[in-house]
């Protein structure tokens, strides 16, 4: 099978990803075996590739948004049928027995491992993933347009429920990329005010296009204090942005997997019960959950498509910011059988 292999972590432009032609992955008895249609380009995987995100294990295949149908399975599978198609996200493993598994906090398993981070995700024209951690998928899902729901829309339906945003709210929204377009058309869906910063124009365009109250640069104030807040960007300096919006008791959900740093706070920022936390993963909860919602409002992604082959170029695109919306890595279709 064709795969986009990271060897070693290097910048965008220079081109980290080795397209290789390899044997197809051996399917475990728990495994399912999944021909993959389209893969979304998270901003995690240019971190991993980029080296800001360490490596687990090299060489990886990136990938954690994932769309396919299974091909094989092991043959301790039985819920998962040949010719279904299924979805693959970040969450790829967990232990399912910690204190964090019995308590519906399987993104906080300390044994937990990652599509794309830990195992070889999506990047390639095959996958195997563990029958218990794929999605089933609505009928006639369009693979490009479901890939960025299964990262970007998760993570940012869990980082809304972090910030504790209710119905009718004002909610912040700090970046403006994949994981924010899906987000703002759930707190829309839940009639609540979207104060979008961005330090994108064309973003803040397309923010106002999906329902936002109101679009500014970073450096500007939203124009009434914000219950609640998401920093998607991945640069410290914006969660203090976001803090200096927050009305009395509000709190900042950190959408990031890796931050920069945050700078020095001032207290009377945080004062008056103000939080910050951090999202942290996702549950396969978070996705099922997600999944519905896309249907039920519907969800509308915005992407580009590129095929595998132009995987370099595609990261080097989302570094210097020139993607709108999401990018996903489209494969050809298997051989007929």
């Amino acid at each position: 099978m064709r795969a986009a292999l990271l060897r070693e972590p290097k910048p965008a432009g220079d081109g980290p990803l080795e397209i290789a032609e390899i044997p197809d992955p051996e399917v475990g008895p728990e495994d399912v075996l999944v021909h993959v249609e389209a893969c979304g380009v998270c901003r995690t995987d240019l971190q991993l590739c980029e080296g800001d995100l360490v490596a687990q294990t090299l060489p990886i295949i990136p990938g954690h948004q994932i769309v396919g149908t299974v091909v094989a399975r092991g043959g301790r599978v039985a819920d998962v049928d040949i010719g279904e198609r299924v979805g693959v996200a970040w969450i790829a493993a967990t232990c399912g027995s910690c204190r964090f598994c019995a308590s519906g906090r399987e993104n906080l398993c300390e044994r937990s491992q990652f599509t794309g981070w830990h195992r070889d995700g999506g990047f390639a024209e095959r996958l195997v993933a563990r029958a218990d951690f794929v999605h089933r998928l609505p009928d006639g899902v369009d693979a490009g347009a479901a890939a960025p729901l299964l990262c970007g829309g998760a993570i940012g339906l869990r980082a809304l429920r972090v910030s504790g945003i209710e119905p009718g709210g004002r909610l912040g929204l700090y970046g403006f990329g994949a994981s924010a377009t899906c987000a703002i058309q759930i707190a829309r869906h839940w009639e609540c005010d979207v104060y979008v910063s961005t330090r994108s124009t064309a973003e803040r365009q397309r923010s106002l296009e999906l329902g936002a109250a109101w679009a500014g640069s970073y450096d500007e104030q939203p124009p009434v204090p914000l219950d609640a807040a998401v920093t998607f960007a991945p640069v410290g300096s914006v969660v203090v942005d976001a803090l200096k919006a927050l009305d009395r008791g509000g709190v900042v959900a950190i959408n990031a997997i890796h931050l920069d740093h945050i700078p020095q706070l001032e207290y009377a920022d945080l004062w008056w019960e103000r939080q910050i936390r951090s999202v942290a993963n996702v549950t396969r909860a978070d996705v099922a959950d997600l999944m519905e919602l896309a249907v039920a409002i519907p969800i509308r992604t915005h992407v580009e498509e590129h095929p595998l082959v132009d995987a370099n170029l595609t990261l080097d695109r989302l570094a210097r910011g020139l993607v709108s919306g999401a990018a996903v890595l489209t494969m050809e279709s298997p051989p007929a059988s």
